[in-house]
């Protein structure tokens, strides 16, 4: 992480900071995550399409560890556009949940969600691990620290009874986990991503590999504690040798902008994300949001007043229509 601050931190200089109107020389800097993952392909795609549509702005992509990290860089104004988790975005924005006390992440507001994030537990099939609880004893790879991976991991094993004295986690990239787990080096991933998830593919291709289905008990402590999670599944044939669907949890995305982008770009960004599912999803390989209406709801904090407007047009009324009074 210090590497990558150093990175963004070293072009401040470059971004003078946003305004109500658009002008020549002004820079975006997109938040990612590691490479593998489809936070990575989707904010690259999406920065495609509003290079030649958003003229009067260059864009630039930073990597960065993933949900966390994009809300603390939107919030310090060192990023201008990233995507997260809802759940992660409703805890760090409101100081609820595990962020409950911690200093509050804001100074950003909501385009829309582009798609559900799916958890995603993988092992290898000769490892002899079938369930969730024959992880006890094993070494874990719960994601890159400041990623949802890593939150929901930690939530799936503590809904287990599986704490830090009968498993052992380890913070790896996408990367890492399955050039680990492939090497038997570690006995499990766990990876909060859309599908197909290219890591995973990937490392179906050059290993047998099994995923772990969220039992109905896991579930309904999971849902009982944290109400964004949505039950969903990954069916039969989405990576090399799985035969079967897979049940587990899914989560929203959201893709976030700061407070300061003017009304013109967020509205322009907002029509990309949902007039150009297609593409989108040609690009990333993962199942977009096809209702607008769907992609304007299950958000908690305020819309982008761009963002709004794109909405308004289309007839789809949405909650937090102003940022107004909730900044703390």
């Amino acid at each position: 992480m210090k590497k990558i601050l150093a990175v963004v931190l070293a072009s401040t200089a470059v971004f003078v900071g946003m305004t109500g109107c658009s002008a020549p020389g002004h820079t975006i800097r997109a938040g990612s995550a590691p490479v593998g993952g489809v936070y990575y392909m989707m904010t690259n795609a999406l920065v495609d399409m509003a290079e030649k549509e958003i003229t009067d702005y260059e864009f630039d992509i930073r990597t960065t560890t993933g949900s966390v990290a994009n809300l603390r860089l939107l919030s310090e104004d060192y990023i201008q556009m990233g995507i997260a988790q809802a759940d992660i975005i409703n805890n760090v924005y409101y100081g609820e949940g595990d962020y409950k006390g911690k200093k509050l992440l804001q100074g950003y507001s909501a385009i829309g969600s582009p798609y559900t994030e799916v958890m995603q537990i993988v092992v290898r099939a000769d490892s002899g691990i079938e369930s969730l609880d024959d992880l006890q004893d094993k070494t874990v790879s719960v994601g890159a620290e400041e990623s949802g991976s890593e939150q929901n991991a930690e939530q799936i094993l503590a809904a287990c009874g599986l704490t830090d004295g009968l498993v052992k986690t380890v913070n790896l990239d996408y990367t890492e986990s399955a050039k680990e787990l492939e090497a038997g080096e570690i006995d499990a991933v766990f990876c909060t991503s859309g599908l197909k998830t290219t890591m995973i593919d990937e490392l179906s291709r050059q290993c047998d590999i099994r995923l772990l289905d969220i039992d109905h008990t896991v579930e309904k402590r999971m849902k009982g504690e944290y109400p964004f999670y949505l039950r969903t599944v990954i069916p039969a044939g989405t990576y090399i040798g799985q035969e079967k669907e897979v049940s587990t949890l899914g989560v929203k995305t959201v893709l976030c902008v700061s407070n300061k982008m003017s009304e013109d770009v967020a509205y322009s960004l907002t029509k990309i994300m949902n007039t150009r599912e297609k593409e989108l999803q040609y690009s990333t390989g993962v199942t977009i949001e096809q209702d607008d209406s769907r992609a304007a709801s299950g958000i908690t904090i305020p819309f982008h007043p761009g963002a709004l407007k794109y909405y308004e047009e289309q007839g789809i009324q949405v909650e937090n229509t102003s940022t107004k009074g909730t900044e703390r």
